[in-house]
């Protein structure tokens, strides 16, 4: 199958990039899909020297690993979100933490990480927005649909510009879909395109784990936004697992806690069906790389990360270029 599997290394930032290439390639993975934090992608350096970039990938191609994508979700959550000491941990030491200051640091660092994607050679920018409007999610008390243009209308103010820089640069950015960010199922997706007026640089980065156990239809996902699917992440959730006691908002409690009604799961081993998302994929001409995001509170990590590479190769498979029955009359 010509899709490459990758893995995100956002979960995998404590390890040199030396040791995780020497391991991910020996597991049978294709390239990785680099993060912008953690010994990956430094911003400040990848958008300003092309050499710098092409010694990283030398790195990587070192163990028979390429990239076709690079993420940067953390700093785009200081773009639109109202700013807490939950953030802190996201900004670059001496940073100011005036809400002001954090928000152009995180703008600077959207139009750096499409410089730097440009200067890879790589095509998408993976990330979040933020969100102004997450906050309002639950409408009590009672949320006026002004409150919520509003915060539609923040998202195009302050992104439309980046997005701008992104084309400037030959450069598409996938949001993940995912609670927290402006976007976080098929209405709110549709909605946030219609804000940006459909900026040909503003796509998705699919992830199902997301969706399913909100209830929204992951599939349908795919071929609403047949367009504007730029990047795939792999990556498995469970729900209806626990013991009635949590319901979908998480209750407060931790990954991994039995009674929890939904969980992430390492790939095969959750509720999302897969099947039906290849068939999607090849119904809507995808061909990026299917970039496995590893998170299972339950299971060892290498053993997972080995897991999810085979469960990829065999769940992938190539559209059919013939009609089944156009032989039957040769």
């Amino acid at each position: 199958m010509s899709r490459k599997v990758t893995i995100y290394t956002g979960q995998w930032a404590d390890l040199p990039c030396d040791e995780l290439c020497e391991k991910m390639a020996a597991i049978g993975y294709d390239g990785l899909e680099l993060s912008c934090w953690g010994d990956y992608v430094d911003l400040d350096k990848a958008a300003k020297s092309k050499s710098w970039c092409e010694d990283k990938l030398a790195q990587l191609a070192k163990y028979g690993l390429g990239c076709w994508s690079i993420s940067n979700h953390l700093t785009g959550q200081l773009v639109l979100d109202p700013i807490d000491e939950r953030h802190y941990a996201f900004l670059k030491k001496g940073v100011s933490r005036d809400p002001k200051a954090i928000r152009k640091w995180a703008i600077d660092q959207q139009k750096k990480a499409a410089k730097a994607a440009a200067n890879f050679g790589v095509k998408v920018v993976n990330g979040f927005t933020g969100s102004p409007i997450w906050h309002l999610l639950y409408s009590f008390p009672p949320v006026s649909s002004e409150m919520i243009n509003k915060g539609y209308r923040e998202f195009a103010k302050v992104w439309k510009p980046i997005f701008d820089y992104y084309a400037e640069n030959g450069v598409k950015f996938a949001l993940e879909v995912h609670p927290t960010e402006i976007a976080f199922d098929i209405a709110s997706a549709q909605r946030a395109l219609e804000a940006v007026d459909y900026h040909p640089a503003f796509g998705f980065n699919y992830d199902p784990s997301h969706l399913g156990y909100q209830g929204v239809d992951y599939v349908k996902f795919i071929r609403t936004f047949k367009d504007r699917i730029f990047h795939v992440h792999m990556k498995d959730a469970w729900w209806g697992h626990g013991d009635g006691t949590v319901g979908v908002f998480g209750g407060h409690t931790e990954f991994a806690d039995p009674r929890r009604y939904w969980d992430f799961r390492s790939l095969g081993h959750g509720d999302i069906r897969f099947e039906d998302i290849i068939v999607a994929l090849n119904d809507i001409g995808y061909e990026g790389p299917l970039s496995v995001e590893w998170e299972d509170s339950r299971m060892e990590r290498w053993h997972g990360a080995k897991e999810a590479c085979e469960f990829v190769r065999k769940v992938d498979f190539a559209p059919s270029k013939i009609a089944f029955d156009s032989n039957f009359d040769k």
